[in-house]
């Protein structure tokens, strides 16, 4: 898909997930992965990073690539083209302050999520993500908060030392427990872009993931 980067105000980050054959690798001992494993670095004293500091894959590890995905058209109250079309009310029923972005990335997630298992791999084997945002009408940035609790609500949801799932906010509501429970915390990148290939997509993102040796 075309895009033409405006500005990078996110900061690319790198992460992993903590499922599967995935090993973790504390930051005094990162070190190359054999061939069939997938190492991750954490960061040091946290507990419930969004996202971790490094992955590395071996030689034989499979992995699938998403195309860029964005949100569906599902609200049809909405006129065509414009952002509020490509959300899903549904998703947000009972939520208080949710932003178009993040409804919209809830719609995109859910996507990917959708598009990872008709490949036989699932959020939990993503280890890098790109997300591609539009500010809003109006806005005079990107909403990164409002794209940053949209992800908390399939990636990145479990504390990784109790391994208790970790109840996240939809907009202003209180925090309750996410979309999808995940603990995979990919290897990511947000940056703001002047365009995405569909009028009214505010959110874009792909994604790679690998196949676990033990399916």
């Amino acid at each position: 898909m075309k895009r033409r980067t405006k500005v990078f105000v996110g900061t690319a980050l790198t992460g992993a997930l903590l499922t599967g054959s995935a090993t973790v690798a504390g930051a005094k001992g990162w070190w190359s992965p054999g061939p069939k494993e997938v190492r991750v670095m954490l960061p040091e004293g946290q507990s419930n990073p969004a996202i971790a500091n490094g992955v590395a894959t071996g030689g034989e590890v499979a992995v699938y690539q998403s195309s860029g995905l964005g949100p569906s058209a599902l609200n049809p109250a909405a006129p065509e083209g414009t952002p509020e079309r490509y959300t899903d009310p549904t998703l947000t029923e009972g939520a208080q302050g949710v932003t178009i972005t993040e409804a919209q990335a809830l719609v995109v997630l859910r996507n990917i999520k959708t598009n990872l298992e008709t490949a036989g791999v699932k959020p939990a084997d993503v280890i890098t993500m790109k997300a591609y945002l539009m500010k809003p009408p109006g806005a005079e940035i990107a909403d990164y908060a409002g794209w940053n609790r949209a992800y908390r609500q399939y990636f990145a949801n479990i504390d990784l030392k109790s391994l208790q799932v970790v109840p996240v906010p939809m907009g202003t509501s209180a925090p309750k427990a996410p979309l999808l429970a995940n603990k995979a915390r990919p290897a990511r990148a947000t940056m703001e872009v002047a365009s995405l290939a569909v009028p009214g997509w505010l959110v874009e993102v792909e994604v790679t993931a690998t196949y676990n040796k033990k399916r």
